[in-house]
This record gives structure tokens, sequence and C-alpha cells, in this order.
């Protein structure tokens, strides 16, 4: 069986790969690569960044299971691919700690107003200006899932009242004060100073937060979007902006990537944007490769995959995630 990486794999991690599966061909590749290659491979692990004929991959049926080393499976999960047997697991979780992180930093900026001062800086302004509290503020989680769960974890201590929906409001964590289902995303809207969008990208997410919505969050509010582009109606959040309904945002991702220089969300002052950097890592690829290879031991061995996910979902339901 012919195993394909599409992943920054080195050579220890190769070897580590070999290790655990040795009756394994393995074959890293590049994005340069990978479209034509994908159709050589019967288990694949990386994540195609490029355009894949998934139509001619399920056709060919030798493909019986793709690791994603992403946790978004939009690049992936064409109807074919819906309908077809292949095996789907996610890196759901793994990148959840670097996305948290990031997320902290991003919404204490906005709080003690560092574009502000920074921006003073390069004009030599010594000047006093307001900032706002994170510190008991009302946080609204969207998407409870190995991301979100960690954001929940990382802000509690700031004193925060942690409100979240899910599609799957099951095994509700102790940072969190309330946990609904998904359906009730209006109840939660108008009642926190931050929303933070951790969902998946699927036909249900598609484009949620727009111009309704917005309408429906807390007057001066912040909101951030750590998870897909596509969720958000970028000129419902520039209107929102411009006009005062919200106090900032802040993104790590873009409906069009790169974001075209010819939107207007680089220009406004209260946007904070970052060019899909919330899960990178110093570990990101040996944290990817050890829990691949923890996948490849249980798919060897018949036990059930960390991360299966329910490919008409878009992602791993609650029970089936790691605990990472």
């Amino acid at each position: 069986m012919r195993l394909v990486l599409c992943y920054p794999v080195e050579a220890h991690h190769i070897a580590q790969i070999a290790k655990t599966a040795p009756e394994l061909e393995i074959v890293s590749v590049g994005q340069e690569e990978i479209a034509e290659a994908i159709l050589t491979a019967d288990l694949f692990c990386g994540h195609a960044k490029v355009p894949v004929d998934w139509d001619r991959v399920v056709e060919q049926g030798r493909l019986v299971w793709t690791q994603s080393s992403a946790a978004g499976l939009d690049w992936l999960l064409a109807p074919s691919v819906i309908a077809s047997q292949m095996i789907v697991t996610s890196a759901s979780g793994v990148l959840g700690d670097q996305v948290a992180e990031h997320t902290v930093a991003l919404l204490t900026a906005i709080t003690r107003s560092l574009p502000v001062f920074f921006r003073a800086q390069q004009k030599k302004e010594y000047i006093r200006r307001p900032t706002r509290d994170l510190t008991h503020a009302k946080v609204g989680i969207v998407g409870l899932g190995g991301v979100g769960r960690r954001v929940a974890q990382v802000l509690a201590p700031f004193k925060t009242r942690i409100l979240a929906v899910d599609l799957f409001p099951v095994d509700k964590p102790a940072e969190v004060a309330e946990l609904w289902p998904a359906d009730r995303l209006d109840d939660l809207l108008p009642q926190c100073d931050v929303v933070i969008l951790c969902l998946p990208l699927n036909q249900q997410t598609r484009w949620i937060m727009n111009a309704d919505k917005f309408a429906l969050m807390k007057q001066g509010s912040i909101f951030m979007n750590m998870a897909r582009g596509k969720l958000v109606v970028e000129e419902a959040l520039v209107a929102a902006l411009q006009s005062g309904k919200l106090f900032a945002a802040a993104a790590d991702v873009a409906a069009e990537e790169p974001l075209p220089l010819t939107s207007p969300l680089w220009e406004l002052p209260n946007m904070l944007i970052t060019p899909h950097v919330a899960g990178q890592s110093a570990k990101r690829i040996d944290n990817m490769t050890d829990f691949f290879c923890e996948n490849l031991r249980r798919y060897h061995n018949g036990l059930p995959l960390n991360n299966l996910v329910d490919k008409n979902l878009g992602f791993p339901i609650r029970q089936a995630r790691a605990a990472l």
C-alpha cells in the first residue's frame, strides 16, 4: 500500500511514520505535485491547497483513508467524497493550543487598544488613550469543538462569563457557564461583549454571519473569526464596523485568501487582520505526525480512529474527537 504525504515533513518525521507502519510505501510530495500523486495513494495524510479532481479519485476507488493535517475539511469534502466509502479523519484539536493563543493575542490587542498605541508610536505621540476590559467580559463562542473548548479554557482566567452554542451541546466544560444548541445563536449574539467564531465550514454554516446576525450583536461589541473566511459575509462585517455597531473585529481568515488588496477591511482602523497563521507552531509538524502515527496504529489494529469525520457534517462529532 502507498501512503502519500503532503504536509511539510522532514526526514525524521518520515522515519517515525515508517517505523509505525513499515509495510507502507511512503511518498512525500509538495503542493505542485499533489493533484497527480494523490491518484496513486491508498492512504493520504496532508492538506491539498491546490485543486484536486476528487471525482476522479473517488472513481478510481483506491484511496481508502484520508487523514487531514488541517482541522477544516472544505478543501476535501466534495459531494463525491461525501457519498463515497472513503474514511476521513481530521486534525481537530491538534492545533487548538496555537489557535487559542492567537485568539487571546488578538483579543487583548483590541481591548488594550494596542493598534491605537502602535500607530501613535510611529508618530512619536506619547498620549494616554482609552482602553477596554477583557476581565469580567461576557464571551460567546460559536462552535465548541477542539478549538472552541481550548479558547474557553484560556479565557476563563480572565474571569469571563462564557456562553457557547454547538450542534452537539454535550460534555459542557467547567469553563463554560451555558452551552446551548446551535439554533440558539440568535439568543447568544445580543448578550455578549465578544463573539468568537470557531465553526467548521459546511452548507449549514456558510455565510452564517450576515447583516441580520451582526444587527443582533450587542452595540459596541467585538467580533472575531478564528475559523473559516466563508462563514462571514464580509460586506456585512464592513458595514457593522463602519457604523459603530461593532467596536472592533479581528480575523485570521478571509473569504478569499490572500485577502484582495481592494478589500475595504484593510483600511478600517478597528479591524485586525492576520494571514491565516493562528495554527502555526514550532511543534506543529511534530504534533501532527504524532497524531497521525497514533491513528496509523489504530488503523492497522482495527481500532476506532481518532477524529473520525461525519462527512455530511464536515467535522468529527464530539464522541469521535481525540482527547488532546
